[in-house]
């Protein structure tokens, strides 16, 4: 994935109060009461700030949990993880590489193929819907929907 260019600190101004919260403050949002967490349509996620390309609808699953559920990231290697040891628990943060905002976590309950589960906040995302992807400048990741394609 090549960089993506953009002005941190004048996206910083365009965020919402929420979306600053939790990408700069480490913030939690509302449990079921989030943009995705119920989210069925398909495309990729992006961070809110930079646009790098984080998870894909095809690693979405329902948790139950209220936020929005992956088994994996796009690529690794956009994300970087943490040892988070706030609120009395130890828990394993995930940033995104580029931007640096905090995305949520990642636990070892998820289904398989990877156990994992990338528990993320809606907040720290923006949604490239697959019709929008190459317009957008994501036609890279449209592979990942070949078969759906």
């Amino acid at each position: 994935m090549k960089a993506r260019d953009y002005d941190k600190e004048k996206k910083l101004k365009d965020l919402s109060p929420l979306q600053y919260k939790v990408t700069q403050e480490n913030g939690t949002e509302r449990p079921f009461q989030n943009e995705y967490w119920d989210h069925q349509d398909e495309g990729i996620y992006v961070d809110i700030l930079s646009g790098e390309p984080l998870f894909s609808s095809l690693d979405k699953y329902d948790a139950g949990c209220g936020w929005p559920s992956f088994t994996k990231p796009i690529e690794k290697k956009q994300v970087i993880e943490k040892l988070d040891k706030s609120h009395n628990m130890y828990r394993t943060e995930v940033r995104s590489k580029d931007a640096d905002s905090h995305l949520g976590h990642v636990f070892t309950d998820g289904p398989n193929p990877t156990g994992l589960r990338y528990c993320i906040n809606s907040a720290a995302l923006r949604f490239i819907p697959l019709k929008d992807m190459e317009r957008e400048g994501y036609g890279e990741y449209l592979k990942l929907f070949e078969e759906k394609l």
